[in-house]
């Protein structure tokens, strides 16, 4: 019982010089979140690829993916990138590097987006987290909302990864539609002065209406 007590005391100490430490909890908080200026480029992706006229709602995993395919059960790695020929092999060797990475772990997305059209997150588990919903306009009523306006659909995202010079980029989006259809896509960006732009695109793998996942694994 004793020894019970005095490993609860020792973990008490441990948590309060951690929450008294400030610093190290902010820097604890900084590695699991996406840093904000990667939003630009997620912006630049979903406008360029995934909006419609009547697209009124975007649901998005709350975090990022560490994998490429659906059933895929490690994290990517750059022999994967090698593997299935990924823009015959065109990507730049550092922009790999740094995408395999950034992408060995989820990271927590945050409402940075800036695309034009309303947003929710979804928890990994499916369910929409309410206190984002919250965070849409009051005019806009919460009850129904999925329902009543014209949903793009669940969108995942992986890091951003960049080249050493910051010229390129390279992110993981996948769509799952409302109908069971969807995609996974590998996009590459490239920057002029400061404007983002799209390069090159690779589907990586599909789902068509009443079938399992199709593509190059």
């Amino acid at each position: 019982m004793w020894e019970h007590v005095r490993v609860a005391g020792w973990l008490v100490l441990v948590l309060c010089v951690i929450l008294d430490d400030g610093q190290a909890v902010a820097e604890l908080q900084e590695q699991v979140m996406v840093p904000v200026e990667d939003y630009a480029l997620y912006d630049q992706v979903v406008t360029s690829k995934f909006l419609t006229n009547p697209t009124r709602l975007v649901l998005i995993d709350r975090l990022t993916v560490s994998r490429l395919y659906p059933d895929q059960d490690i994290p990517t790695t750059i022999g994967l990138f090698d593997e299935h020929d990924l823009f015959d092999r065109r990507l730049p060797p550092d922009l790999v590097r740094d995408f395999v990475y950034k992408n060995r772990q989820p990271f927590r997305l945050s409402a940075h987006f800036k695309f034009g059209v309303r947003y929710r997150f979804v928890a990994p588990e499916g369910i929409e987290e309410p206190e984002v919903a919250l965070a849409l306009p009051a005019a806009w009523p919460l009850v129904g909302l999925t329902q009543d306006l014209s949903l793009l659909g669940r969108l995942v995202f992986s890091r951003v990864a960049y080249t050493l010079r910051l010229d390129q980029a390279l992110v993981y989006v996948e769509q799952h539609r409302p109908d069971g259809t969807g995609a996974g896509f590998l996009i590459w960006l490239q920057r002029q002065a400061t404007t983002w732009s799209i390069n090159d695109t690779e589907v990586l793998w599909s789902i068509r209406a009443s079938e399992g996942a199709s593509g190059s694994q």
